[in-house]
């Protein structure tokens, strides 16, 4: 029975590793989204946006078997993800100059006001809530069966795994979207970089879509097997580090200092 503890001891860190990976991500996305809003909307739009990803995720905990059986449900987050991280990608590659794009992202916030921006951050953590779910529950069943029964449409100590995993990385959510928007004034390249995150998080969202048992275009085991896995990290890190070392960040730097 002590052995059983420890694995699933030992499964719950890992998951808390992987939820601050993905929480980072969501944070990311809560200070983008909440960027041009005045200081005092900002924070409670943000506070607005923790609440709704409490809320998407552990709704999402008592529907997994829904979440994990229903292609639909995925598709349409992968889809969102794609459209909202390409869309800020293509305009800022292609679109506008910079002092025209930001004109523009000022007047639509105050033409919109501030529950648009809550409403898209309200889509934002529904996408995100799937994902963390679908990662979470991958790790979970692959644990033994433990003596607490069933609860929440699987094994009780494999929810629970589940249940702290998600209040940890909600935690980390909460603290890293404040300093995402501090860090964001400082290096403004990683707004692009952020929705790059995004775009890459909706193409692991699409490939999950893709294994799924109705599509079948890809091998059901494929979105977690250790291939595929190193692969997202490795590109998710680059994406990262890509933006971190931007040159817009060093000339913001450079102007600052």
């Amino acid at each position: 029975m002590e052995s059983l503890w420890l694995e699933y001891a030992w499964a719950l860190l890992i998951l808390i590793g992987l939820e601050g990976l993905l929480s980072a991500d969501n944070a990311l996305v809560l200070a983008v989204i909440a960027k041009h809003l005045p200081d005092d909307q900002k924070k409670k739009a943000i506070n607005y946006g923790i609440i709704m990803a409490f809320v998407f995720r552990f709704a999402a905990l008592f529907a997994i078997s829904f979440i994990a059986n229903v292609w639909q449900v995925q598709a349409i987050g992968a889809a969102y993800l794609l459209y909202l991280g390409l869309k800020h990608i293509i305009q800022a590659k292609f679109g506008k100059k910079p002092e025209a794009h930001q004109k523009e992202l000022k007047e639509e916030s105050s033409g919109k006001g501030f529950w648009p921006t809550v409403g898209k951050i309200a889509l934002a953590d529904l996408a995100f809530a799937i994902d963390s779910i679908l990662a979470a529950v991958a790790i979970a069943l692959g644990l033994p069966d433990s003596p607490l029964g069933d609860f929440g449409g699987m094994d009780g100590g494999q929810f629970i795994v589940v249940v702290l995993g998600g209040i940890a990385g909600l935690v980390l959510i909460k603290y890293a979207a404040t300093w995402f928007v501090k860090l964001l004034a400082q290096r403004p390249a990683l707004e692009t970089t952020a929705y790059a995150i995004v775009a890459w998080v909706g193409v692991k969202l699409a490939v999950i879509t893709l294994a799924h048992e109705d599509i079948g275009v890809l091998d059901h085991h494929f979105p977690h097997s250790t291939g595929w896995t190193t692969v997202f990290y490795i590109v998710l890190v680059a994406i990262a580090l890509l933006g971190w070392f931007a040159p817009s960040n060093k000339q913001a730097k450079a102007t600052q200092s």
